[in-house]
């Protein structure tokens, strides 16, 4: 069993001993229950490699939502010596273990990130062309010579409920920090069912984790809300739409699992894809989610794609919103913004 470590851990001390000593030091966070416990195992790899190769780290252990985001922010508001930077963040668990950790990151100058997915759905690590074993991927992020800049998104709640997803953290800031995409509405809706989902749970244990959001969603369509809104593209005139299913900001091109809702996303270019879904027939619906799974549901009538660099979207009534996945609170008025080339990736 592991032991479950605190944000404590995070003294930055042995920092500056380490770089006395001519010696990296790797701070890791880490999901050990991600996809059922593989986090685990895969950590215990990590640590080996680490150990052998006599590199000094330091450890967390995530305990539940929100922790991932404390831990990196305390660590990175410390007061660094800008000739010690980059500190080097190494996350291992899924795309909602790293939506925290971006979301914690005061300034993304200082630091550099390695990403080990070890989630159900891993939409972040999809477009990234990531090697296929642990071994090359660790070897990649010891080796830390090639760096990707990529985009991040920020969502602004303009208002925020009490109404409350079933797994959240304990301060929801009016703030967040995404790195895959962004939804209100149905996807959001799919995400928050997901995230406390016994399926889910099962289809992880038996490796078709990737399946819980196709059967969470076919479940969704027949009660999803189906109400107006107005949709604010850089500031120019809004688009109203009587009824709509759901509006994603998307960097990357995958979301929930392996829909391909943007086909053309560069991650690089400071513009979200914009997938803008109407109110279609239930018989409609059906046949645009397998064309999702393949980027070819923008030919079907009542699906809208744009692009936009900051975007806010008001409903008639507060719905779920989600980034990456992660579900913390209903709003009826969100902003989002395309943050070009943030965040640096050891890839």
């Amino acid at each position: 069993m592991l032991k479950k470590a605190t944000c404590d851990i995070l003294d930055f001390k042995e920092y500056f001993e380490s770089l006395l000593e001519g010696k990296k030091l790797y701070y890791c966070i880490v999901n050990p229950s991600a996809r059922s416990g593989h986090g685990e195992s895969l950590w215990s790899q990590l640590e080996n490699r680490f150990k052998s190769e006599n590199i000094r780290y330091k450890v967390v252990f995530t305990v539940g939502p929100g922790h991932a985001l404390r831990v990196t922010k305390k660590l990175t508001s410390q007061d660094f010596p800008q000739d010690q930077l980059p500190l080097k963040l190494v996350v291992m668990g899924g795309d909602g273990t790293l939506n925290e950790v971006v979301s914690g990151i005061v300034d993304f100058d200082k630091v550099v990130v390695g990403y080990v997915p070890v989630g159900s759905s891993n939409d972040f690590a999809r477009d990234l062309g990531l090697p296929k074993t642990p071994v090359e991927l660790f070897d990649h992020i010891l080796d830390g010579k090639v760096i990707r800049k990529l985009d991040l998104g920020k969502l602004t709640y303009n208002k925020k409920t009490k109404d409350l997803s079933r797994l959240h953290d304990d301060n929801i800031e009016d703030t967040r920090i995404f790195d895959v995409s962004a939804g209100i509405g149905f996807d959001a809706a799919v995400c928050e069912e997901a995230l406390s989902s016994g399926t889910k749970n099962f289809l992880n244990k038996i490796g078709l984790g990737k399946l819980t959001y196709l059967t969470i969603a076919v479940r969704q369509i027949l009660k999803a809300d189906k109400i107006p809104c107005d949709i604010i593209i850089d500031d120019n005139e809004p688009i109203h739409l009587d009824h709509f299913l759901f509006v994603a900001a998307m960097i990357h091109h995958y979301e929930g699992g392996g829909f391909k809702f943007a086909p053309d996303a560069d991650l690089t270019d400071g513009l979200f894809n914009m997938c803008i879904v109407g109110a279609l027939p239930i018989a409609r619906i059906f046949v645009a989610l397998p064309l999702a799974y393949v980027g070819k549901h923008y030919w079907i009538k009542g699906i809208q794609h744009v692009t936009a660099r900051k975007v806010t979207i008001n409903t008639h009534i507060p719905m779920w919103v989600h980034t990456d996945g992660e579900v913390q609170v209903k709003s009826d008025s969100i902003t989002l913004e395309c943050l070009q080339q943030k965040l640096s990736l050891i890839i």
